[in-house]
C-alpha cells in the first residue's frame, strides 16, 4: 500500500487510473480492515491536494467504476465550492466548458442516458453549483443556450427539466447558509426574468410531446417554480389547460397534481378569483372521473399502491391548499356550491386515512375551517340567514353534520354538539371544544 500511496500522490506525473480503482475499491471494502483505513488515509491526502482538480478529466475519461467516477466528481465538487474565485478565469471557463460538454456527451445518447442515470444527477448538481458561482453576470447566456439545445434532442430536453428544477431548489430553497443574502437576491431576480424563456420551453414540451419520461421531467421541474412565478404565465398561457389535460392520464396524474396544487395554493388579488373559479370547476370535471362519488377513500388507500396512496396524500394538499385560500370566493357563487360542497365532502373522506401524516394535513385544514366558522357565526344573529348565517346554513349544511369535523376520525366518542351560534351544520365533540382543539 505504501507503494501505491507513493505513486498516487506523485503529482508530478499523470495519474495512474487502474491504481486509484484498486485503491477506491479498498475502500468501498474489498480490503481487510486495516487495508480500508490505509486506503482512505491515500484518498483523503490525493483530495486535499490543490492539483488534485487537474486529474479530474482523466478519471472520468479512464476511470471503470462508479466509485472511481463519483471520486473524481467530488474532487471537482469541492473546488466549486471553496475554492472557485481563487482559479484564474481560463480554468474556471474550462471547468465549465467540461462539464456542460460531459452532460450534452450522456444526454443526447438516451441508453447511454439511461444507464448513467445517477452519474448525470450528480454532474448536474455541479453544474448548478457553478452557476451559484458565475450566473448571471459570468454566464449569461446560459438559460437561452440551455433552452436553444433543449429543443434538438429530447433527452438532452430531459436532463435540462432536472437541471432547471434543481436551480429553482437551489435559489428559492436551499440557498440559505451557502450564499450571501445579495447574491441570493440576485439570484432569485434573474431567474424571475429569464423565466419567459423557462416558461416558453415548457410550454413547448407538454404541447409537442408524447414521450413519457420527458413529460414527467416538465411536470417535476415546473412543480418547483409555480410558487413563485408571475400570475400571467399560469392564467394567461395555455399552461392550466395542459395541465388538466394530462391529470386523468396515469403515468402524470400525481406530478400533475402537485402542479395543480402549487396553482391552486397561490394567494393573487382578488381580479384573478374568476380564473381560481373556472380552474377549480374544471379540476373537480376531471376528478369525478378519476375519482367516483362515494368512494371508500380509506379503504381504497388501505389497498392501493404506492401511486394510489400518493394520489389520496396530494389531493388532501390540493384541497387544503385551495380552500385556505380561496374557498370565500367560492362560497360568494351560488353556482360553485355543488362543487364546493364535493370537494369538502372529499376532504372529509380523505380525513378518515388511516396515515398519520395525511390526516395532520387534514386537521391542519379542519382547524382554520372551523374557527372560520364560530368566528362568521359569532357575528351574526342565529335568525340572521345572510352573510355568515347564509353561508353556514346554505354551502355547508349537512357536511360532516354526525361527526366531530376535528376528530372523527380518531375514535372520540363524545356525541358531537353544535358549534356556538351555529345551526346544526358543523358539529365538534366535547372533548374537542373542552380543548379547544378546534380553534
Amino acid at each position: 500500500m505504501a507503494v501505491a500511496a507513493h505513486a498516487l500522490l506523485d503529482f508530478s506525473k499523470p495519474v495512474d487510473v487502474d491504481l486509484l480503482e484498486s485503491t477506491v475499491g479498498l475502500f468501498y471494502g474489498a480490503g481487510t480492515p486495516e487495508q480500508r483505513t490505509a486506503a482512505e488515509q491515500v484518498l483523503k491526502t490525493f483530495q486535499e491536494n490543490p492539483d488534485a482538480w487537474t486529474r479530474v478529466d482523466t478519471i472520468l475519461e479512464k476511470g471503470k467504476t462508479q466509485q472511481t467516477k463519483f471520486f473524481a466528481l467530488q474532487i471537482l465538487e469541492s473546488v466549486i465550492k471553496f475554492k472557485w474565485a481563487a482559479l484564474p478565469g481560463e480554468q474556471r471557463e474550462g471547468i465549465k466548458n467540461y462539464t456542460s460538454n460531459l452532460i450534452i456527451k450522456y444526454s443526447t445518447n438516451e441508453q447511454l442516458y439511461r444507464a448513467e442515470s445517477t452519474f448525470i444527477s450528480k454532474l448536474n448538481l455541479i453544474l448548478v453549483q457553478i452557476l451559484k458561482q458565475d450566473w448571471p453576470h459570468k454566464w449569461q447566456s446560459f438559460i437561452p443556450d440551455l433552452v436553444a439545445a433543449s429543443k434538438t434532442n429530447e433527452t438532452l430536453c430531459e436532463n435540462s427539466m432536472h437541471i432547471l428544477k434543481l436551480l429553482s431548489e437551489e435559489v428559492f430553497d436551499f440557498s440559505r447558509g451557502e450564499l450571501t443574502q445579495a447574491k441570493t437576491r440576485e439570484l432569485k431576480l434573474t431567474l424571475n426574468n429569464e423565466f419567459r424563456s423557462i416558461h416558453e420551453l415548457c410550454m413547448f414540451v407538454l404541447l409537442s410531446t408524447r414521450k413519457t419520461e420527458l413529460l414527467r421531467a416538465t411536470l417535476t421541474a415546473l412543480a418547483a417554480y409555480l410558487s413563485w412565478v408571475p400570475p400571467g404565465y399560469i392564467f394567461e398561457s395555455q399552461l392550466v389547460t395542459a395541465l388538466l389535460g394530462l391529470f386523468p392520464q396515469a403515468p402524470f396524474r400525481n406530478v400533475a397534481l402537485q402542479c395543480l396544487t402549487e396553482v391552486g395554493s397561490l394567494q393573487m388579488p382578488s381580479e384573478f378569483d374568476a380564473h381560481f373559479g373556472t380552474f377549480y370547476r374544471m379540476f373537480s370535471q376531471q376528478l369525478v372521473a378519476i375519482l367516483p362519488p362515494n368512494t371508500n377513500l380509506a379503504a381504497a388507500y388501505e389497498a392501493g399502491t404506492d401511486e394510489q396512496q400518493a394520489f389520496v396524500q396530494n389531493l388532501a394538499l390540493f384541497y387544503t391548499g385551495f380552500f385556505k385560500h380561496h374557498i370565500q370566493y367560492l362560497e360568494g357563487q351560488p353556482a360553485d356550491h355543488e362543487v364546493l360542497r364535493l370537494g369538502l365532502e372529499n376532504l372529509i373522506n380523505i380525513s378518515y386515512v388511516d396515515d398519520t401524516e395525511v390526516f395532520k394535513t387534514c386537521l391542519d385544514y379542519w382547524n382554520v375551517f372551523v374557527a372560520d366558522i364560530y368566528t362568521s357565526s359569532c357575528q351574526a344573529s342565529l335568525a340572521a340567514t345572510t352573510g355568515a348565517g347564509a353561508r353556514s346554513g346554505l354551502v355547508w349544511r349537512g357536511v360532516g353534520a354526525s361527526h366531530c369535523i376535528v376528530c372523527s376520525s380518531r375514535g372520540h366518542t363524545q356525541t358531537p354538539q353544535p358549534l356556538p351560534g351555529c345551526t346544526g351544520c358543523m358539529l365538534v365533540c366535547n372533548r374537542c371544544m373542552m380543548g379547544d382543539t378546534w380553534r
